[in-house]
C-alpha cells in the first residue's frame, strides 16, 4: 500500500516536470519566431536607401524654409540610425537572454516592447522618406504650376492690352492688380531659385488666387460697363424723351414722382459706375439687376398710358352703343312686364329689379359722361377710364344676362298656363274615363271612402281649372294644383283598379267555393260573410280575404291558382 502510494507520486512529478518542459519549450520556440520576424524587418528597415534620399536632397543646396524642414528630416534620420538602432539591438539580446534563461513572461514583455520600438522606427522612416520626397518634387511641381499660372497671366495681360476700351474707369485698378500679380511672380522665381521651394509654393499660391480672381473680375466686368455706359443712359434718356412727348401729347400719368424716379435711377448708374472702377463686382451686379429692373418698370408705366389710350379710343363707342342698347331692352322689358303683370301674377320682383338695372345704367352713363369730360379737358389717365370701361363691361354684361333670364321668365308664364290647360283637359279625360271604367264593371255599390277620395279629387281639377280662368293667375299656385292633380289621379286610377279586381276576385272564389257549400259548414259561413261585405257595404277588398282565407284551409293553393288565371286572362272578366 505505502509502496503504490510512492510510486503514484513519482509518476505525479515526472508528468508535472514533462507538462512544463513541453510548454517552455513551445513558449520558447514562438518568442524565437517572433525574434526572427523583427530581425527580418529590421535588415529591411536599415537597408532602405534613406541616406542616399538624404544626399540628394541635401545637393539642391535648400535655403529658408524649405532648409528648415531638410534639417529637420535629416536630425530626425540621424537619430534613429544611431540611438533608436541601438536601442533595438539591446532590446533583441535581452531577449534572447531571458528567453535562453527560461523567464518565459518577461521575455514575452520584453519581445512585444521590441515590436512596438520596430513599428515606431518604421513609421518614422516612412514619414521621413515622404518628406525628403516632397521636397525633391515641390521644385518641380512649382515649374508646372508657375508656367500654368503665368500663361493664364500672360492672357489676362494680353487682354487687358487689346481690350482696353471695354474695361472703362476700371483699367486703371485692373492695370495695378495686374503689376501686383507681376511681382508676387517675382517673388516666387526669387524663392524657387534660391532653394527654397516651400516658401515659394505659398507665394505662388497666393498669385495664382490672385491671378484667377483678376480673370473672374475682367470676365464679368465689360457687361456691366457696357449696361453702364451704354444700355442704362440710352434707355433713360429714351424714357425721358418719351415721357416728355406723352406729356406733350396730353397723357396724364398717375405717378407723380415719374422724373424724380428716373434722376434716382441715373444716380444708382453713377454710384454703380463709381463701383466698377474699384473692380467692385459684386456690388455692381446686384445694382445692375435692380436698375434694370426700375427701368423696365418706367417702361411699362408708358407703355401702359399707351395700351390704355388705344383700348379707350376702340371702346368708347361700343360702350356707349352698349348703354344705349341696355337702356332700350330695359324700356322694352318694362312693357312686357306691364303687360304680363295684366295676366299673371309676377312672384321675384320683376319690377324692381329692371328699375334697379336702369338705375346701374344711368349711373354708368353719368360716370362715362363725367369721364370723357376728364379726357376732353386731359386731366385723367387713360389707365383710369380702362379700367372703368372694364368694370362697365362686367356690368352691362350681368344686366344683359339678367334682362335675358326675365324675358324668357315672361315667356315661360304664358307658356306654363298653355300646358296647364292642357293637362287640365287630360285629368277631366282621366276622370271622365274612370268613372265610365266602374260603371261598366256593374258592381252593387262603392266604398264610402273611395267616393269621397273620388269627389276630392274631381274637386282638385275643378279648382284647376277655375284658377285657369281667373283674369289674374298665378302661376305658381297653378303650378302645385298641376302637380297636387297628377298625383291624385295617379292614387286614384290605381285604387280604382284595385277596388274593381278585389270585386273580380271575389265573386270568382264565391263561384269556385260553392262546390264545398254542402260538405264544408265553415265555407258555406264565409261564402254569407263575403257575400254580404260585397252586396251590402261594398267592402270587395275584406269580402275577397273571408272567401280567399276560408278556401285555402280547404284547398291550400286554391287562392293563388285563382288569383294568377284572373290576371293573366283579365281581359275575360
Amino acid at each position: 500500500m505505502g509502496s503504490n502510494l510512492i510510486i503514484g507520486i513519482v509518476i505525479v512529478i515526472i508528468l508535472a516536470v514533462a507538462i512544463v518542459y513541453f510548454v517552455g519549450y513551445f513558449v520558447r520556440k514562438k518568442t524565437l519566431a517572433r525574434l526572427d520576424e523583427i530581425e527580418r524587418r529590421r535588415e529591411e528597415l536599415f537597408d532602405l536607401p534613406v541616406i542616399e534620399e538624404v544626399d540628394e536632397v541635401k545637393k539642391m543646396h535648400l535655403v529658408g524654409q524649405s532648409q528648415n524642414t531638410f534639417r529637420e528630416w535629416n536630425q530626425k534620420w540621424t537619430d534613429i540610425s544611431t540611438t533608436a538602432f541601438a536601442d533595438l539591438e539591446s532590446q533583441i539580446l535581452e531577449v534572447e537572454s531571458l528567453n535562453e534563461t527560461f523567464r518565459f513572461m518577461k521575455a514575452k514583455t520584453a519581445v512585444e516592447d521590441a515590436e512596438i520600438t520596430l513599428l515606431n522606427m518604421e513609421q518614422d522612416v516612412a514619414e521621413i522618406r515622404n518628406g525628403l520626397k516632397e521636397l525633391r518634387e515641390s521644385e518641380e511641381r512649382n515649374s508646372l504650376q508657375v508656367q500654368k499660372a503665368l500663361d493664364m497671366y500672360q492672357e489676362l495681360k494680353k487682354q487687358m492690352r487689346d481690350e482696353s476700351d471695354a474695361f472703362g474707369p476700371a483699367y486703371s485698378e485692373l492695370q495695378k492688380q495686374l503689376k501686383n500679380i507681376e511681382i508676387e511672380f517675382t517673388q516666387f522665381v526669387t524663392l524657387n531659385t534660391s532653394g527654397d521651394p516651400v516658401e515659394a509654393r505659398e507665394v505662388l499660391a497666393t498669385a495664382e488666387d490672385h491671378t484667377y480672381h483678376l480673370q473672374d473680375v475682367m470676365d464679368r466686368l465689360p457687361a456691366l460697363y457696357e449696361e453702364l455706359n451704354k444700355t442704362f443712359p440710352d434707355q433713360l434718356k429714351e424714357i425721358e424723351e418719351g415721357y416728355q412727348k406723352l406729356l406733350d401729347d396730353h397723357f396724364v400719368f398717375p405717378e407723380e414722382n415719374f422724373l424724380a424716379d428716373i434722376q434716382r435711377v441715373r444716380a444708382r448708374v453713377e454710384n454703380s459706375m463709381r463701383d466698377l472702377a474699384k473692380t467692385e463686382v459684386n456690388l455692381v451686379e446686384p445694382a445692375n439687376s435692380d436698375t434694370a429692373n426700375d427701368i423696365d418698370n418706367l417702361y411699362s408705366i408708358m407703355e401702359r398710358e399707351i395700351e390704355a389710350k388705344k383700348y379707350v379710343l376702340k371702346n368708347r363707342q361700343i360702350i356707349a352703343d352698349y348703354v344705349a342698347h341696355a337702356t332700350k331692352n330695359n324700356r322694352q322689358l318694362l312693357i312686357e312686364i306691364d303687360h304680363t303683370a295684366q295676366s299673371y301674377t309676377l312672384n321675384h320682383n320683376e319690377l324692381g329689379r329692371v328699375r334697379g338695372f336702369q338705375t346701374e345704367v344711368d349711373e354708368l352713363v353719368r360716370r362715362n359722361t363725367s369721364y370723357m369730360e376728364a379726357m376732353e379737358a386731359h386731366t385723367i389717365p387713360y389707365s383710369e377710364v380702362q379700367e372703368f370701361y372694364k368694370d362697365a363691361y362686367k356690368v352691362l354684361d350681368d344686366i344683359q344676362n339678367q334682362q335675358i333670364e326675365i324675358d324668357n321668365d315672361l315667356r315661360e308664364l304664358r307658356h306654363g298656363e298653355k300646358v296647364a290647360q292642357e293637362k287640365v283637359e287630360n285629368f277631366e279625360f282621366q276622370l271622365r274615363n274612370l268613372k265610365r271604367f266602374v260603371e261598366k264593371q256593374r258592381l252593387p255599390g262603392l266604398p264610402n271612402d273611395y267616393l269621397e277620395f273620388f269627389f276630392m279629387v274631381t274637386d282638385h281639377v275643378e279648382g284647376l281649372n277655375k284658377a285657369l280662368n281667373k283674369i289674374r293667375i298665378n302661376m305658381e299656385d297653378i303650378n302645385r294644383y298641376v302637380a297636387t292633380c297628377q298625383e291624385d289621379l295617379e292614387k286614384l286610377e290605381a285604387e280604382t283598379h284595385e277596388l274593381v279586381d278585389a270585386a273580380a276576385l271575389t265573386e270568382q272564389m264565391m263561384q269556385y267555393a260553392n262546390r264545398y257549400r254542402h260538405s264544408h259548414p265553415d265555407i258555406k259561413a264565409s261564402i254569407d260573410r263575403s257575400l254580404d261585405l260585397f252586396t251590402n257595404t261594398y267592402q270587395y277588398q275584406e269580402a275577397l280575404d273571408e272567401i280567399g282565407t276560408a278556401l285555402e284551409r280547404v284547398e291550400p293553393g286554391a287562392f293563388n291558382r285563382i288569383e294568377n288565371f284572373y290576371f293573366n286572362h283579365r281581359e275575360l272578366a
